[in-house]
């Protein structure tokens, strides 16, 4: 195989598409809704964390700035925990406009978050939020097919094909030639994009900038190898089909299967077969299993009653105001503990629920380089399934903990003989409102994602590997004359 012929047909390929009617014209559109959607996502990202920002500064001094109180007053208080958005959700936005971006965390109750995008948009982004990935991933694929469906076929047509198997040029390499030439014309498409994806990286400030340049790198050859499989597709089926007219159906029938259907069938599918509680549901089977468990607000609860005479004959006391401890506090951290393991094993059922409706999907990664991509893009970008129930359980980690940190502050300042949370004389100087740490946010780790994602990797690998494998017993069987 000659790597100077290959690079001569890719040359050819390439010049020729470039007098394409209408090529150009696609170009300039194509990038000019790049620019728009960059651009717009750009202001949008940062419209959003400047909000963020502004929301959790407000709710903590509104939390640091509470007068002397109560501990068990405070914890109702309760305070806000929000979600900020990962730089690179500007390239791919995943499941961001579909997922809440704040929770209120209070004692004893666990909140589900809310205000999502598309709760306070019209009906339309439910067709899909318009990013830098929906472009490379549905509508480059797409004009690769267009750009390359003829590739093969049209030599075939004009009888050029035969001319150039005369001059010694063998059909792997026609193969390679057209495929590589192909993907340099896909690379006038997508190049702009990763130069977007890149723009996004390193001007950012955050903290995290170095994982954000590793993120990049990952989804810069995730992409690469997903267009490297198409273009090698395309130029098969090319060669395969009897005619250009054949090719092209064939390519669009696959683009609207794979791309379309198989997608979005496996979804519907999903959810009828692991149906999940909705918001209702789901609160009211916490709280009937709570209610089996025992009420710490309830003095006569016999669970707590139960409790209460274990901690007295343990500290040989005949009354819980001899306790060396406020009990009440005690009583509240021993609910919330309580609450919390119900809730969460609650939460946990539910999120299974939402990972066997994804392993619908999930499972058909490996017959759909889409889907293998789609899901690598998303995880990589922090905006995927994975990310958001991090951030769910890391809100009710520290919900928890500033619960059971006021219960502790009751425990230990409030007299015992306290009968009300009322008044000025039962209460803790406001100074321990700022002790109380912050809420800090953090997203899924770079090993955990890849982790999270080692099938789709898998998948794209072996996708590129079978195609190259098809292409060269295809081009020995292969007969032009």
């Amino acid at each position: 195989m000659k790597k100077q012929v290959i690079i001569s047909i890719a040359k050819q390929f390439f010049k020729k598409t470039l007098y394409m009617k209408g090529l150009l014209l696609l170009l300039f559109v194509f990038q000019a809704i790049l620019i728009y959607i960059t651009v717009n996502g750009w202001n949008a990202h940062e419209d959003h964390d400047h909000v963020i920002e502004s929301h959790q500064d407000k709710a903590r001094e509104s939390w640091e700035n509470n007068p002397d109180k109560h501990p068990h007053r405070m914890a109702h208080f309760g305070t806000f925990a929000f979600r900020t958005q990962h730089p690179l959700s500007i390239f791919d936005s995943g499941i961001e406009s579909y997922t809440g971006n704040s929770i209120f965390l209070e004692a004893h109750r666990q909140n589900t978050a809310n205000f999502s995008e598309a709760s306070l948009s019209t009906a339309l982004v439910r067709f899909g939020d318009l990013n830098i990935a929906m472009l490379l991933q549905l509508i480059l694929p797409l004009i690769i097919f267009f750009i390359g469906y003829s590739s093969i076929t049209s030599e075939k047509e004009n009888g050029t094909l035969k001319i150039i198997y005369i001059q010694g040029v063998s059909m792997k390499e026609i193969l390679l030639g057209k495929s590589v030439g192909l993907f340099l014309v896909s690379a006038l498409f997508f190049i702009p994009s990763l130069v977007a994806l890149w723009s996004i990286a390193v001007t950012d400030d955050h903290s995290m900038e170095n994982a954000v340049i590793i993120r990049s790198l990952l989804i810069t050859v995730s992409y690469l190898l997903f267009f490297m499989i198409l273009c090698c597709i395309t130029v098969l089926i090319s060669a395969k089909s009897e005619s250009s007219k054949k090719a092209l159906l064939t390519l669009l029938g696959g683009w609207l299967l794979f791309f379309v259907i198989i997608p979005k069938t496996t979804q519907v599918v999903g959810s009828s077969m692991y149906p999940n509680l909705s918001k209702i549901e789901f609160r009211a089977a916490v709280e009937a299993e709570v209610s089996k468990k025992g009420d710490s607000h309830n003095p006569n609860d016999p669970y707590f009653n139960n409790l209460k005479d274990s901690i007295l004959k343990v500290h040989k006391v005949t009354d819980v105001k001899q306790l060396p401890f406020n009990y009440s506090g005690f009583l509240m951290s021993k609910g919330e503990e309580q609450t919390a393991v119900i809730y969460n094993k609650q939460h946990r059922k539910l999120i299974e629920s939402y990972r066997k409706q994804n392993s619908i999907t999930n499972g058909l990664v490996l017959l759909n380089p889409y889907l293998a991509i789609k899901n690598l893009s998303m995880s990589l970008s922090a905006t995927d399934f994975d990310t958001y129930v991090s951030f769910l359980l890391q809100t009710e980690k520290y919900r928890y903990e500033q619960s059971q940190y006021m219960n502790n502050l009751q425990m230990k300042f409030i007299s015992n003989k306290a009968t009300s949370s009322e008044g000025k004389i039962n209460v803790v100087k406001s100074e321990y409102w700022k002790s109380a740490p912050k809420f800090d946010y953090s997203f899924i780790s770079i090993g955990k994602t890849l982790q999270n994602q080692l099938l789709a990797i898998i998948t794209l690998s072996i996708w590129l590997l079978i195609t190259s494998i098809i292409m060269i017993k295809f081009s020995n069987n292969f007969k032009i004359i």
